[in-house]
């Protein structure tokens, strides 16, 4: 049964509280697709102002996604954590996994009740705190694989370069959609975009190479979504090429200078003093060395400390064939380094083939359509933009793990989303997944009446309301 609001003046009577009250002299109303009231159509210039439409439901194709990427990291997380298995404590790995995975359930489910447009205030205050543990981390932080890359509080370790990435994703879509125009993006929009990019980049550099290409594609995808120009994405290109080259020729000017002046401390007599970028940077060189090769096939040489973690990966992959051979019966995970983290990848493709790796490529390539296709239907550019950039940003470091495990590209470390062992990255991949299912539960969609387009369109900033660029039959 459908009902209309009345006025004062119609036949049908108010409630004492001055609500709108049915008609009953409107027996051919109905109710809208959620179940809420809504006035019908001859009276609903009469009606008051229109309220925000009511959520729809969340997309259940990416639920589809995050509960199969769950269930893969918790049978491939217990499959490679033979080295930290003891015999007191067999399940110890798969029991905290499966903790973080909860927890992380909790949180994309809230996020997902979440209507997106109570994150728009919150987005330069999370830029900021990114940028403040950042710097804190670099000044002060705990020491990995030669470089400070985290914090411990509370027993939690933090990595902060997992929030810099997201905080990007989040201040590109906002300033995107505060300066769209008919023919593209505003010159101030791609400018600040940039800057923020390299702001970004500039304080994941020291901690790896991989992250700072990692955000600047993230970037520069987000920026095509969003319809920059031809010309000003060719002049972002340039303006990354020669920052980027200006921090490599630093880098390798304070490693000259460290390497002086440590060789000087050992003619003295004194220990060398440490210093973590000069230790990266030398990572960087011997790791791209190694990539492009001497001519000699990498199955032919020794194995030795420095390359054992790529031969025991490709060494992973080739026993797993095209079927694998099941969780349990990995020959490699007591041998490879980090292969419950950086290298997942090789025993998810030792267990499950050719076959199953394939499978778990085209679920990440799959949540970026299914992403792509919700941004497709939002009227607003600000939605649409926020999902992209969460699938583009956890679809495209999925590319980057598969791609350096696989030896296409230098070997570095990045963490698979959603699989990997490691609360910070877990726990940002979680709200990635929570924003797009708050975008596809509350962003209304291009097929929805007009009313409620317009509705949404008043509920947001006047800054952020600009009509979505990349809608099917804008």
């Amino acid at each position: 049964m459908e009902v209309i609001y009345t006025s004062q003046s119609s036949s049908s009577a108010e409630s004492k509280q001055g609500a709108w009250a049915p008609s009953p002299a409107t027996p051919s109303a109905s109710t809208n697709q959620q179940g809420a009231w809504a006035p019908s159509p001859a009276t609903q210039a009469s009606a008051p102002a229109a309220a925000i439409p009511l959520a729809g439901k969340a997309d259940k194709y990416i639920w589809a996604v995050y509960i199969f990427l769950c269930i893969v990291s918790i049978i491939e997380i217990f499959s490679a954590s033979s080295r930290e298995v003891t015999s007191t404590n067999i399940f110890g790995p798969i029991v905290r996994q499966c903790l973080h995975l909860a927890i992380d359930t909790a949180i994309v489910y809230a996020i997902s009740r979440v209507n997106y447009r109570w994150f728009i205030p919150f987005i330069p205050l999370f830029i900021l705190l990114s940028v403040a543990l950042m710097c804190y981390v670099l000044v002060a932080g705990d020491i990995i694989n030669g470089a400070r890359r985290s914090f411990t509080i509370f027993g939690f370790t933090m990595q902060p370069s997992e929030m810099i990435k997201m905080s990007a994703v989040l201040g590109i879509a906002l300033i995107m959609s505060r300066n769209q125009e008919p023919q593209g993006v505003k010159t101030r929009g791609v400018v600040l975009s940039a800057l923020l990019v390299c702001v970004c980049g500039g304080l994941l550099f020291s901690q790896g190479l991989t992250n700072t290409l990692l955000l600047m594609g993230i970037s520069l995808a987000m920026m095509l979504i969003a319809g920059i120009q031809f010309r000003k994405f060719i002049l972002v290109l340039v303006a990354y090429a020669i920052v980027g080259a200006g921090g490599m020729f630093y880098k390798m000017h304070k490693k000259e200078t460290a390497d002086a002046v440590a060789t000087e401390q050992v003619a003295a007599d004194h220990l060398p003093t440490i210093d973590e970028a000069g230790q990266r940077q030398g990572t960087w060189v011997a790791r791209i060395k190694r990539y492009l090769g001497d001519g000699v096939p990498l199955y032919e040489k020794e194995i030795t400390p420095e390359n054992r973690q790529e031969v025991y990966g490709y060494m992973a992959q080739a026993n797993g064939g095209m079927f694998g051979v099941l969780p349990g019966n990995s020959r490699e995970t007591s041998r490879l380094p980090l292969a419950f983290s950086d290298y997942i990848f090789s025993i998810v493709v030792e267990d499950w083939g050719f076959v199953g790796g394939l499978v778990l490529l085209i679920a990440y390539l799959s949540l970026m359509a299914r992403a792509g296709n919700i941004a497709s239907r939002c009227s607003r550019a600000f939605p649409a933009f926020l999902v992209l950039g969460m699938a583009v940003m956890i679809t495209l470091q999925a590319l980057f793990h598969m791609a350096i495990v696989t030896g296409v590209f230098p070997v570095s470390g990045q963490p698979l989303p959603m699989i990997s062992k490691g609360g910070s990255s877990m726990l940002v991949t979680a709200i990635a997944f929570g924003i797009m299912l708050s975008v596809s539960r509350f962003a209304v969609k291009s097929g929805s009446k007009k009313q409620e387009i317009k509705d949404e369109k008043e509920a947001l900033p006047d800054t952020i309301n600009a009509d979505n660029p990349t809608m099917i039959g804008a």
